[in-house]
């Protein structure tokens, strides 16, 4: 790395921690979610021409109307998962790939499925440039799951929906956690779905806004 790509590197470092404590201020989170959004560089994953405004907690378009959420939302849905002890995550809507990269920091495997086949791709290469290795991305349609690594211990859905499919509760582990923006009452609340070998227990927690989920592939 050139002095001045350390540099930059830097620079981008010193804004995360900066929009972290910021971020602290407003909510609570833990020192693990603080520590994963003060190592993360939001820059490298919002659209070109809006590096300005990537530290800022404010939500940004990306292509095929999808939006990277504000990270504000993305560090009360991690907090939310729990992601202490967890050992794999299955996150449904990868989008520009940061609440992923935050994942990556917490547990040890995450699996991430797009259905907009040019955010799966550039997600994809984000990952391979920054040289992480613990990120599987699919692009398909996210309601299906990805049954080839269950029983997941956490999964997240980074997009809203009225309920979640059966299919993705079967491959959530007895004992894991479920986090989702549920519509309901022209409203999104953050919600949390704990698994038992009985049945799945639902914690609503706050409001939240975030694009739906889409049922099928979109190129």
């Amino acid at each position: 790395m050139s002095r001045a790509d350390n540099f930059a590197s830097k620079m981008k470092l010193e804004k995360s921690k900066k929009m972290a404590t910021e971020i602290k201020q407003k909510c609570q989170i833990s020192d693990e979610v603080f520590n994963a959004i003060a190592t993360s560089e939001r820059e490298s994953f919002v659209p070109i021409g809006l590096g300005l405004h990537a530290y800022k907690l404010d939500a940004l378009p990306l292509v095929a109307n999808q939006w990277i959420s504000s990270p504000l939302t993305v560090a009360k849905m991690t907090e939310a998962l729990k992601c202490k002890g967890a050992d794999s995550v299955l996150e449904i809507g990868c989008g520009s790939g940061y609440q992923a990269l935050i994942l990556s920091k917490l547990i040890r495997r995450v699996f991430s499925i797009e259905r907009v086949e040019r955010l799966a791709k550039e997600a994809k290469e984000k990952f391979k440039q920054l040289g992480i290795h613990n990120i599987n991305v699919r692009f398909d349609d996210g309601q299906n799951g990805w049954r080839d690594f269950a029983p997941y211990e956490r999964i997240l859905f980074s997009a809203s929906i009225k309920e979640v499919p059966k299919k993705i509760f079967e491959q959530l582990k007895i004992g894991g956690i479920l986090v989702a923006p549920i519509e309901k009452n022209g409203k999104q609340i953050i919600t949390s779905f704990i698994k038992t070998d009985r049945k799945i227990e639902m914690i609503e927690l706050e409001e939240c806004l975030f694009v739906p989920v889409i049922n099928g592939k979109t190129h």
